[in-house]
């Protein structure tokens, strides 16, 4: 009984999360992660980065495409972040 309940728990926390993008680049020197995105984000979104030994979240407290501070973006736009931990080309990420 236990198995089947922390499966549920996990898929609940799993499905909580939606894909939202993929890194598609990384500025080692300024800390900074380019997002293909595949979903709308914005600033004050909750993300989730995963990928190889890497698996953190953060607040989204500012964002930019092509050097310009902006509030939202949409589908098909590539933004940049400042992000707290390294990150790589195809690290997925999630939005909380």
């Amino acid at each position: 009984m236990f198995h089947k309940v922390y499966k549920l728990v996990i898929t609940l926390i799993i499905m909580a999360e939606k894909e939202i993008g993929e890194i598609s680049n990384y500025f080692e020197h300024v800390n900074a992660a380019a997002i293909k995105l595949k979903s709308p984000l914005k600033i004050g979104d909750t993300i989730h980065i995963k990928g190889g030994e890497t698996d953190f979240e953060q607040k989204i407290e500012s964002m930019q495409i092509n050097r310009q501070p902006i509030k939202a973006a949409k589908k098909g736009d590539e933004v940049g972040i400042l992000v707290g931990q390294k990150v790589r080309k195809g690290y997925i990420v999630f939005k909380k």
